[in-house]
């Protein structure tokens, strides 16, 4: 009996836990109906638009787990803290050009047409579901907390993953966000947390909105998963594209190299920035995530101008050394010509008039 009880009190402890608030809920009713009528939609789950298996054949998870835990990789996380540039957040550009910050890893502020655009903000320490698991920030990437954002007229969320969608900051931000930009199904996640209906706007591939004259988003594409418990694939993940008056950006999120990105060039470029991602990548999920390489050839692919690489700088959610992926996109720019803006966290970019390209990382 005693041990009955044991067992009764662990399942009862996991129904608990795995429904708290920080895990979201799953999409239902008209929602969860309109991602059964996507065309990538079958057997229970949404698909890519290639076959994406999450690791390589003779790939196991038990073997991911042991490289990541019980491997030795040296220069996961700087010895230093990384300098940074304390932004101005409040500001709004003087002209129509856009400006962009940078605050480590996916995050990072837009200003145009007099508006705030937020991107993928995750400001605490870890990005997973408990403060106590997982890779803690970098030192010195903590500049920026999310209670300053005073006034935010427009947040994006590519994808429910919890580097990208996180619990606390969106508790904290959304008293003062007036509305939201996201993938079809994760608006079932902002529901749980409170947050209006009204305010969220979900899109579905190559569907778009225009929430100013001069202000449009259309999601597309992207090869990546999605999930913040076990089930996988029940959300969409998407990169997303944002017409202004004056220029054309590209807002990657997550996603593997695929021929979506010469399709998304050739459909909706050629883009005055595009925002990639370029680290957390490895051979053992070569699907999901780019090598840096690969970063350089999307843009190119994309007929980006230029390219900001992101989703480095503050986590170590691979086995690369913390500065190897942007070390390897300066390289691959550099032979490929592409032209490449590296600004420090927290530093601002404006578009066509200052795009800094130092290399901060390499400072002693």
């Amino acid at each position: 009996m005693v041990f009955l009880y044991i067992i009764v009190a662990i399942i009862v402890l996991v129904l608990i836990v795995i429904n708290l608030p920080v895990f979201g809920r799953l999409p239902s009713g008209l929602r969860l109906d309109k991602i059964h009528q996507l065309a990538n939609y079958h057997d229970g789950a949404i698909h890519n638009l290639s076959l994406t298996p999450m690791q390589p054949e003779g790939v196991s998870f038990f073997m991911i787990l042991k490289a990541f835990f019980l491997e030795k990789h040296p220069n996961k996380t700087p010895d230093k803290a990384l300098k940074f540039v304390l932004p101005d957040l409040d500001a709004l550009p003087k002209d129509q050009a856009p400006e962009i910050i940078w605050f480590g890893h996916s995050s990072y502020l837009i200003k145009v047409d007099q508006l705030r655009i937020l991107v993928d903000p995750v400001f605490s320490k870890v990005p997973s579901p408990f403060s106590f698991i997982g890779s803690k920030a970098f030192p010195g990437t903590d500049f920026v907390k999310a209670e300053q954002f005073k006034n935010i007229d427009i947040l994006l969320i590519t994808h429910d993953h919890y580097d990208h969608l996180d619990y606390q900051t969106i508790l904290t931000l959304a008293p003062n966000v007036k509305k939201i930009v996201t993938s079809i199904g994760v608006g079932s996640h902002l529901e749980r947390w409170g947050i209006p209906a009204a305010q969220i706007n979900e899109l579905c591939w190559h569907e778009s909105i225009s929430l100013t004259n001069h202000l449009k988003f259309t999601a597309v594409p992207a090869r990546h998963f999605t999930g913040r418990k076990v089930k996988r694939n029940q959300t969409l993940w998407s990169a997303f594209v944002l017409e202004t008056e004056k220029s054309r950006l590209f807002l990657g999120g997550d996603s593997g190299y695929d021929t979506h990105f010469a399709e998304i060039g050739k459909t909706y470029g050629p883009f005055d920035l595009a925002i990639l991602e370029c680290g957390q990548y490895n051979a053992y999920w070569p699907f999901i995530h780019m090598y840096p390489e690969e970063t350089v050839q999307a843009a190119i692919d994309l007929k980006a101008k230029v390219l900001l690489p992101v989703h480095w700088g503050k986590f170590s959610l691979a086995m690369h050394p913390w500065n190897e992926p942007i070390q390897r996109v300066v390289s691959a720019a550099k032979e490929s010509r592409l032209h490449l803006v590296t600004p420090r966290p927290g530093e601002t970019i404006i578009l066509d008039r200052y795009l800094p390209d130092a290399k901060w990382w390499q400072e002693e």
